[in-house]
């Protein structure tokens, strides 16, 4: 499957009569009332924590697809804040906009949130992989000896960090987490994310996926507990093509990892301005995204 460079790479979003709640790397947040907010994913792209001049075609309806997709598939395990993605449902005032906001947005329940990242691990790679060389340890956990790159572990390993508006987040200890949020909470949002994980990376495995690791935002909405932001992308885990795996090298992946490997061939400084990627480059990662979505989903995405 091939992404039309031709198609318009949604940067930025306007709707005047709405109030921004939040703009992040990817998504913008319109506030609709006091319970409910608007979710649009762009086509934005970040890597080591700058979004890059160039947008990726598609990125953002895929982003969306893909989490509702999930979303629904976990629904028997926790609640979720997604209230529609038919347009067609959104308020009048939005209509005008079906056409900007069709794919690539949801209203969603405003959701107390928690301040902080559910992070999980089924293999090493990563930052993980280079503290663990340097340390035995994994967030502070300790690990076994011999450990290879991009092994599984023994069992995933849950690795929480703080959110950072600007900047990367920094990982915490379970201990740091539970004087922030409580022991109970803490417990139960640990056990939550393992079980998450669990029953999503099995169901990947069997579509030809490997989740190495991902991360999960939580928040409280009268529902109790709910899953928020984004869940299982491409954008927030690491997705390695399972007929291709094989520990003790980095992995093929259908994630932004091919971008962060462009970058640091052209030895940038991952400081700003962030460069823009070439045209070539940014087809292949919308490609990357697109066989993701169809992978994990069984459906084509109508490019």
């Amino acid at each position: 499957m091939t992404s039309n460079l031709l198609d318009p790479v949604v940067i930025q979003t306007e709707f005047p009569e709405l109030k921004l709640h939040a703009s992040g790397k990817v998504r913008d947040v319109y506030q609709l009332d006091n319970d409910r907010l608007l979710f649009v994913a762009t086509d934005r792209i970040s890597a080591f924590d700058y979004v890059l001049a160039t947008g990726i075609p598609h990125k953002g309806r895929i982003l969306s697809q893909i989490s509702l997709f999930w979303f629904d598939f976990l629904s028997d395990i926790v609640p979720n804040h997604v209230i529609t993605a038919d347009v067609e449902r959104y308020p009048q005032a939005l209509q005008k906009y079906a056409d900007q906001l069709r794919g690539r947005s949801m209203v969603v329940q405003r959701a107390e949130m928690f301040p902080v990242e559910c992070v999980v691990r089924g293999y090493i790679s990563g930052s993980a992989w280079k503290e663990y060389q340097a340390t035995g340890k994994v967030c502070g956990i300790q690990l076994p000896a011999g450990l290879r790159q991009s092994e599984a572990f023994p069992e995933p390993i849950f690795t929480p960090a703080t959110k950072a508006v600007t900047g990367h987040d920094e990982n915490i200890s379970f201990a740091r987490m539970c004087e922030i949020l409580g022991s109970a909470t803490s417990s139960h949002l640990r056990d939550l994310t393992l079980r998450i994980y669990k029953n999503a990376a099995a169901y990947a495995r069997q579509r030809g996926i490997i989740i190495a690791d991902t991360k999960f935002e939580f928040g409280r909405t009268a529902k109790g507990i709910t899953l928020a932001d984004e869940v299982l992308t491409p954008d927030s885990s690491r997705f390695w093509p399972a007929d291709k795996y094989a520990p003790g090298r980095p992995q093929e992946s259908f994630d932004k990892q091919y971008v962060r490997d462009y970058l640091d061939e052209i030895r940038w400084n991952k400081q700003p301005p962030a460069p823009a990627l070439p045209a070539e480059v940014a087809s292949r990662t919308s490609e990357k995204y697109l066989d993701a979505y169809c992978q994990i989903t069984g459906h084509k995405l109508d490019v």
